[in-house]
Order: structure tokens, then sequence, then C-alpha cells
């Protein structure tokens, strides 16, 4: 699958609301793969009890997004769209099929979906911010009458939240979700489906497709305006250095994707990023343990940071400005607290650099 995709500078209207921003914008064409198969970059993931899922292209009529002028015009065109065929009727079983190119933080998602088949269960689903098969959102359509919004933390599933309302089978609908910062928002057939929800769990991740047990669920159209994303190292310095304007500066260290050398991921400038690793930062990872240095001017605490298991994936370098009487004890005890707050958005290494 080749999805197109382009950057631009424009007001954007999704049905939500207007909003300014530098987007880009990527629509997935699943006409380049073939009948039977799975685009590339689409990685199937089963969350749960059963058997795996069984997710293909398949041909089906599909209206057109755009209303047709003439009448004389076709009002469906047959053409390929993602579907999940597998019909293993166990009760906690969620089939989900992520795409696994690119992570999203702000996003306006918009995907369409028919509920074909299921004798247990009829639903579908957009999963996004998809950190791991324990942690993600999802809102999902069932044909019992219901839309639903929950999330999975460490592999915890919150209440479900959202109205009863009629979800016909065997017909075309469409999921809207939104995400800006911690604000979700979310509608279904064009019109809001629920007052604006608000959560810090997941601020980032992948965007993917959701059914449940026996779920026979076709999927189409699946289209993202985005605001390009920077990495959470990054994210997590800029945030700390506002919140903390008396830092003089702060570094995050950690590994790339294939690279075994600790470099400098993000810092307050930005010509030190890529920069490797000293003795002291690669000695702190090493040895899972605090190093405190004081200079004329400054003082240095490097600390390491952890994933959700507790293992060290990176190193923090925070600057300090010295001062008369400044002791070891008190200028640790003044970073653990943002060490503790960095750390609580950190699911494995590779966030720190996606």
């Amino acid at each position: 699958m080749l999805p197109r995709v382009k950057c631009f500078l424009t007001w954007v209207l999704w049905g939500f609301c207007w909003f300014r921003l530098a987007a880009a914008e990527r629509v997935f064409d699943f006409s380049t793969t073939n009948v039977g198969r799975l685009p590339d970059d689409w990685k199937p993931i089963l969350v749960g009890k059963g058997k795996p899922a069984e997710w293909k292209l398949v041909l089906d009529d599909v209206s057109p997004l755009i209303k047709p002028v003439s009448p004389l015009a076709p009002n469906v065109t047959r053409r390929e769209v993602i579907a999940q065929v597998s019909r293993d009727p166990t009760d906690e079983r969620f089939p989900l099929l992520v795409y696994d190119g690119e992570r999203y933080g702000d996003f306006t998602a918009r995907v369409r979906f028919k509920l074909v088949e299921g004798a247990v269960e009829q639903m579908a689903g957009l999963v996004f911010r998809f950190q791991d098969e324990r942690n993600f959102y999802v809102v999902r359509a069932s044909a019992s009458g219901n839309l639903r919004f929950y999330k999975f933390v460490n592999g915890q599933r919150s209440v479900p939240i959202g109205p009863e309302m009629a979800v016909s089978r065997g017909v075309w609908h469409e999921f809207g979700i939104k995400c800006a910062g911690n604000q979700i928002d979310v509608q279904f057939d064009g019109r809001p489906a629920m007052p604006t929800l608000n959560d810090n769990s997941h601020l980032s991740g992948r965007i993917g497709l959701f059914t449940k047990s026996d779920a026979v669920s076709y999927f189409s159209d699946l289209r993202l305006e985005y605001r390009p994303l920077e990495n959470l190292a990054q994210i997590m310095v800029r945030a700390v250095l506002a919140d903390q304007p008396r830092l003089l500066d702060l570094r995050v260290y950690g590994r790339k994707v294939g690279s075994p050398d600790l470099q400098v991921l993000a810092a307050k400038s930005a010509e030190d990023v890529g920069q490797p690793a000293g003795a002291t930062e690669n000695r702190v990872l090493a040895e899972n343990r605090a190093y405190y240095a004081k200079e004329k001017e400054s003082a240095i605490v490097t600390e390491p940071l952890h994933d959700r298991n507790g293992e060290p994936i990176g190193v923090a370098r925070f600057t300090l400005k010295a001062y008369k009487g400044q002791v070891e004890a008190a200028t640790v005890g003044r970073v653990m607290p943002l060490v503790k707050d960095m750390e609580r958005r950190i699911g494995a290494a590779r966030d720190l650099t996606e």
C-alpha cells in the first residue's frame, strides 16, 4: 500500500471545528494491494483470548464520499476494502489491525465501516494512540445498539462509556475521531456522539481497526489530518523547560532503533541533538544510578530513565544554576519529581525516539 501524503498550511474543516495548523494529510489507498492480501505496514494483533484473526482485502460496493452531482452517476463503486472475516466466538477476543508505519499525536481521523455478520457480536471500531496490545484507546459501535469508548492501560480495560444508539447492519457508517492533547472528540455518521473526553493515559501512538469475537466487519476510506509528531523525548524536554524556567539545560539520551550507541535525542539547543553520549551518561545507564557533579556556575544531575517495567532505557541530564551552600541531596531531590513525571509517559525504549 502506498498512502498519499501531502503537507500544507491551511484551514481544515473535518466536521468538528475550524483549526489552523501546519498539517499533513494521509489517505490510505488499498487499491494497490491484491484482493485476499493485506496492505504493507498493517499488522494483525490479537488482544485477549481465542484464535488469530483473519484480515484481508475483499471487494465490496461502497458509496462515494462525495454525493454525485449527476443523477446518472453510479451510487456505488465496487472496490477493495479491509475485512476481518474469522468467526471465533470467544467472548474476550479482540482482533486488531494496526498501521505500523507511523505514530500520531494530534490528529483528526475518519473511517467508514460496515457490520456484515456475527452470531455472537456484530461490532467494528477504530483503535488510536496505540502503544502496544496492552495500551491503547478504542471507539467501537455495535449492532446491539450502542457506541462505546474505552481504554486499555497496562492490560486493564476501563469501564466503557458512550450512548445507546441505532447502528444498522449491512450499511456503511462513519467514525470521526479528533485528538488534541488530552482531549478526544467522537463523531458518528457526521454528528457528535458524546461530550469531549479528557484523558492523559496515551498522548501519541498508532492507528488501527478493531472488531470483537466473531464479528465480520469491513473498513474503507481511512484518512487522517495530523500534526507531524515530535518524538517523546522532544515533547518531554520542551514541557519540563517550560515548567522549570530556572533549569539551564536538559538533555535526554537514548538509543535509536537499530543503533547500540547512546546519543542525545532532545535538548534545549537543537544543535546538541544527535551528539554521542559521554562517559558519565553511559555509566549512569549501565549502573542504573544517578550521578552528581558541581561546577563553578552550575550543578549537573544525571539520572536514568526507566520504562513501564522498571528497566533503564535512557538518561536525563539536568543542568541547574549553582548557588551558595548547594548540597547534593537537595539538588537531586529537586530533580527527582521531574524524572518520575517523565517516566510516567514512557512505555518502552522506542517511545523516546518515535
